[in-house]
């Protein structure tokens, strides 16, 4: 009984171990005693078992096995990966993925090789991967689409060469530039269609549109646009406006696409009360009302608000108050309309500067970077100091990227500013061309770098050949002389001005110029200057007035001047927004045989009358007056032509009628009303019209002589005009009629100035 129930579990505890050994237990059988690679050529066998988590003299596993295949595959070296079982034997079959030869790309005119070669991460001597080639055939076809050809493919085709190499080449069919046929808004009631395609960036598809890119689909820029849209409503008091959809549909034959802006506008509200409050012990609130841009009753408008958040920011720090934060504090009443602010001033985190980093600044010298920032170690952290650097770097037009970040420092209270700029080129050869009714037809080629040797110093040689004129100059300028915030500079020159129309002589000018800025205050500069010149008049007409007649031979002239100028305009050479005031003034005699006092002041204001519809008003003043003898031709004012339109050059002012040659003028006043407007065409067209009135006098004269008529009296002139900013350079054509004139004075009906550099 005994022997039977032992023989019983003998066989039961036989039974299990087999089973356990069909399942993959512990038997020797299932011991891996060696590991044989196959189908290698460049990869080490070694390099294979390294990957693999089974290793002679471990146990047959197949979880382990599958897991090892799967590594290998992983490394991106092999197309196909095996394991067999020869006995106790591992058998490793691989297929390796072949070697890059070259890259080749067929079709692409578009785009060069190099470039294309940037954006894909296979290249030569690579592993060729079936996962990579599908990655930069994406990258490929997203590089053509940011260009706007979404019609565009990309092929890859393999060469197959010996040694397990290839050939990879990208067939390219880029396909046409696919444009935006139609942009939709649906939702706004209180601006119209136009109105908002003129303020998105995206702009229709249309023949005459070959000079912009901005009519190609962009989704990137669509996404600006939604933001575009924002800021306009924002302005115009929408506080509740919001973007619901912005949608681009591609028409079936990938040519076109229909963009569709889905908004919602609201209610349109007000500012209510405006609240000033402060945290801060020894702030007068009160004297900071003077700071905002918000006013009761106005439409509600999130630009002034944030003006308004830097003007306080500034105040309170030039009070110093070093960490200030000041946060705007909004409360909507919807039932009338109208959005009550009150501005918070408190005291920010203390935090100081501890290191300034500057990054990708490769030719530009670090000094050049450090001077334009407001911050330097060890300043208390500001952030209107950080936007005031970063708009003087961008104004310096050195770089095509400036970005200024900053990261936590070595403690709680210090920060580490990084700077980080893309440089680009700065060396300018210029070719110009141009006619004007002043100077008819005119040529002009320059060289100039504006940042010689990588120190910010501007070194120009410019040569200007006209019917009427020659010019050449030769200018240098230190930015920052002696490590100290003062433009310091010099100017070589010779001009020849052919004035024998309105006056029978030539005016030959040669001489050189010292000159000194600096920034006095935020919008306030001066530059103090000392010339040397030599005028000669020469070449007179027979006939000539006898006043020119006396004046013959050459003269010589030491002056020291400054011009002293404010200037507040949004923009200083297409301004709708602000005003400007200079004064120049210069003293001749400190040497030399010209003695004489000159001043001139200039000042002009601006106002945006919205819809691209800008009022300015523009006035001048000039007086030269001698000091013990006569001022010469070459120094009076002669007016009429660009700075009174409808009047030739010199055609306003003291004449001798005997010889109709124009004499010029000790003191002369001129002043512009001009409204510009759109002329109802796309923007694209850069085309604005103006209408104007000018009026203004040029009178006074040390020397007279029979026949020389000098009234004094006020000219009035008025008339419209076009502007065009073409591809080809900015055009202006004025047409002016003189209201008040006298019976001696030259009209002039057409002016005209085109001028271009390329």
């Amino acid at each position: 009984m005994v022997v039977a129930a032992f023989f019983l579990v003998f066989t039961a505890a036989v039974d299990g171990y087999a089973q356990r050994a069909r399942r993959g237990g512990v038997e020797k059988t299932d011991i891996i005693r060696a590991v044989r690679v196959e189908g290698t050529n460049r990869i080490e066998v070694d390099t294979v078992i390294s990957y693999m988590l089974v290793k002679p003299g471990d146990a047959y596993d197949i979880a382990r096995i599958n897991s090892s295949i799967k590594t290998l595959f992983a490394t991106g070296l092999f197309s196909d990966v095996s394991f067999r079982r020869e006995g106790d034997t591992l058998v490793v079959r691989v297929v390796e993925n072949p070697v890059i030869n070259q890259v080749a790309f067929e079709g692409n005119r578009k785009l060069d090789d190099d470039d294309l070669l940037k954006e894909i991460t296979l290249k030569p001597r690579t592993v060729y991967t079936r996962t990579k080639v599908q990655r930069d055939v994406k990258r490929l076809l997203a590089v053509y689409r940011a260009g706007g050809r979404f019609a565009a493919t990309v092929t890859p085709k393999i060469i197959q060469l010996p040694q397990n190499r290839i050939d990879l080449v990208f067939e390219i069919n880029e396909g046409d530039v696919t444009g935006v046929r139609r942009i939709v808004f649906i939702g706004n009631k209180h601006f119209s269609d136009g109105r908002l395609r003129d303020e998105v960036q995206t702009e229709e598809t249309a023949w005459w549109k070959f000079f912009t890119t901005e009519d190609t689909y962009d989704p990137d820029r669509l996404n600006f646009d939604r933001e575009l849209l924002r800021r306009f409503y924002l302005k115009n008091g929408y506080a509740d406006f919001r973007v619901i959809s912005a949608v681009a549909e591609l028409t079936p034959d990938r040519k076109n696409f229909f963009v569709t802006f889905t908004i919602e506008e609201g209610e349109r509200y007000k500012f209510g009360k405006i609240d000033l409050r402060t945290t801060i012990k020894g702030l007068d609130v009160k004297a900071l009302k003077g700071s905002l841009s918000v006013k009761p009753g106005d439409w509600y408008n999130s630009n002034k608000i944030e003006s308004s958040i830097q003007k306080l920011t500034d105040t309170v720090g030039t009070l110093g108050f070093a960490f200030v934060e000041v946060r705007p504090l909004i409360r909507r009443q919807r039932g009338k309309r109208i959005i009550t602010v009150t501005f918070l001033i408190r005291e920010g985190p203390k935090v100081f500067v501890e290191r300034i980093e500057i990054l990708g600044n490769n030719r530009t010298r670090d000094e050049v970077i450090r001077r334009e920032l407001r911050l330097t170690e060890g300043d208390a952290y500001n952030t209107s100091k950080i936007r005031a650097s970063r708009r003087r770097l961008r104004n310096l037009d050195y770089f095509k990227k400036v970005e200024i970040s900053n990261k936590p420092g070595s403690a709680s209270d210090k920060t580490v500013i990084r700077v980080e700029v893309e440089e680009k080129a700065t060396g300018e050869l210029s070719l110009g061309a141009g006619f004007s009714s002043e100077e008819g037809a005119l040529g002009t080629i320059g060289l100039r770098e504006r940042n010689f040797l990588g120190r910010g110093q501007d070194i120009s040689v410019a040569f200007t050949l006209s019917q009427r004129s020659t010019e050449a100059d030769l200018k240098f300028t230190e930015p920052y002389f002696l490590d100290r915030n003062i433009a310091v500079g010099f100017d070589l020159f010779r001009i020849t001005r052919d004035r024998t129309d309105e006056s029978g002589f030539n005016l030959r000018t040669t001489g050189f110029r010292l000159r000194a800025g600096y920034e006095i205050i935020e919008d306030l500069t001066q530059t103090w200057r000392y010339t040397l010149r030599s005028d000669a008049i020469r070449d007179l007409d027979s006939g000539v007035s006898p006043v020119i007649l006396s004046e013959q031979g050459s003269t010589s002239t030491s002056a020291i001047g400054q011009t002293l100028t404010y200037d507040k305009r949004d923009n200083r050479f297409d301004p709708t927004e602000g005003y400007f005031i200079r004064l120049e003034t210069d003293v001749a005699g400190l040497g030399g045989s010209q003695r004489y006092v000159r001043a001139k002041v200039t000042a002009g204001y601006y106002q945006s009358l919205g819809s691209d519809f800008v009022l300015s008003f523009v006035g001048e003043y000039g007086i030269v007056h001698g000091l013990g003898k006569n001022v010469s031709l070459a120094d009076r004012f002669f007016l009429g032509g660009n700075n009174l339109r409808g009047f030739e050059r010199g055609g306003v002012g003291p004449r001798d009628i005997s010889t109709d040659d124009a004499l010029g003028a000790n003191q002369f006043y001129a002043g512009t009303v001009e409204l510009t407007f759109p002329l109802g065409l796309p923007k694209e067209f850069g085309l604005r019209g103006r209408v104007w009135t000018d009026a203004g006098s040029a009178f006074g004269l040390d020397r007279t002589s029979a026949g020389v008529m000098d009234t004094g009296s006020i000219r009035v002139s008025a008339g419209v005009g076009l502007s065009w900013k073409s591809p080809f350079g900015p055009i202006r054509v004025d047409i002016g009629i003189p209201i008040k004139k006298e019976g001696f004075d030259k009209k002039q009906l057409v002016n005209f100035t085109f001028g271009t550099r390329f």
